[in-house]
């Protein structure tokens, strides 16, 4: 333990419960009932389309039992003291509750942009509590460019954002695909503003197909599937030329799972440069955009992060607790860091690149 003493360790994918009273707490009151039933939309719409009639899985299906109970998963000041028995310094918080999904012009109708707001804001109250050591991963909606941008604006103004989250599959809302020349303005904003780009893992809607044929009892082939669409996304990103185009935009995929990745862009990506594809706009090989502009993030996954690091270098590694998910490491995150970083060879340096020096650089904090 003594190896990681003065470490200050941050991570860069963690989970907070805000529920509905939190969100509603900061609407209007004449704007609480669209929030509920848009809500009642979105679960009638799962139960009967996405699933198919069939039982939906619970949260507590995909969380660690201990940690999800722990006050930390739902008060700002709990989720502090939380950290603090963990070790860490500093993290990335995701809601479980994803206020983009509901929070648009199909189910609020003219009132999505201000309940939008709303619910940045219910996130920028719990972050008030430590805005440096409680990262927001503030959502942005593809729907309105000018609004987003004007989003964009306020929360690093006011509420003094570091990074933000897009969907990463936007054609799953009928929307064109990041490279689109519409999202230029979101995208120069956000690069002049220095703020990361998170792409988390979601459930792509075409997913939902497995869902529904999946037969096992806790859907074990449909969730364990969830990683391997991020492939599209981090092609969007590199293969159109889009990041070369913003040469100063960092894009992090968070859970992606680790160890495909040196596989997918030595064996497929690299090599396409030199075979009979065009990529208008790419200059560089698509690992070395990777390297200089994107990130992955991982909980426990020696063989996989060992491998990453060979291939990538340590720089663009990014470690997490993935509170309170199964793969958690909470409360033990100091021990298994050791255990981890030993068992994949990785040195001491490095180490402390990768779970602590490259978040601490990328969100501005030292």
């Amino acid at each position: 333990m003594s190896e990681l003493a003065t470490e200050r360790l941050v991570s860069v994918d963690s989970h907070v419960h805000f529920s509905d009273d939190w969100v509603k707490a900061r609407l209007r009151r004449e704007l609480q009932p669209v929030w509920d039933e848009a809500n009642r939309k979105a679960e009638e719409y799962a139960a009967r389309v996405l699933r198919g009639g069939q039982k939906n899985l619970e949260l507590e299906d995909f969380v660690d039992p201990e940690a999800s109970q722990d006050p930390g998963h739902f008060e700002p000041a709990a989720k502090l003291k939380a950290m603090d028995r963990d070790g860490v310094y500093a993290e990335v918080i995701f809601p479980e509750l994803a206020g983009a999904k509901i929070v648009n012009p199909s189910l609020m109708g003219s009132d999505w942009k201000e309940v939008f707001q709303g619910y940045n804001n219910a996130m920028a109250d719990f972050a008030a509590h430590d805005p440096v050591r409680l990262m927001t991963a503030y959502q942005l909606p593809l729907y309105d460019i000018d609004f987003a941008v004007k989003e964009v604006t306020r929360l690093a103004r006011d509420k003094k954002a570091r990074c933000v989250q897009i969907s990463p599959f936007p054609s799953d809302l009928g929307l064109p695909d990041i490279y689109d020349a519409r999202y230029e303005p979101l995208l120069k904003t956000i690069e002049e503003a220095g703020l990361a780009v998170l792409n988390h893992l979601d459930l792509k809607a075409e997913l939902w197909d497995v869902f529904r044929r999946d037969p096992t009892p806790q859907k074990g082939i449909f969730t364990g599937l969830a990683w391997a669409p991020l492939a599209q996304s981090i092609c969007m990103w590199i293969l159109t030329g889009t990041l070369e185009k913003y040469p100063r935009l960092k894009v992090l995929f968070v859970e992606p799972g680790l160890g495909w990745l040196p596989w997918f862009f030595r064996e497929l990506l690299d090599p396409r440069m030199h075979q009979h594809y065009e990529f208008p706009g790419v200059k560089r090989p698509p690992s070395e955009t990777f390297k200089a502009q994107c990130g992955a993030t991982f909980m426990y996954e020696p063989s996989g992060l060992k491998a990453c690091y060979d291939y990538f270098g340590p720089d663009c590694l990014y470690w997490s607790t993935d509170f309170p998910h199964p793969a958690t490491c909470w409360p033990h995150s100091r021990k298994q860091v050791v255990s981890q970083f030993r068992e994949a060879g990785i040195p001491e340096a490095d180490r402390k690149k990768i779970t602590s020096g490259n978040a601490l650089k990328t969100f501005g904090l030292g």
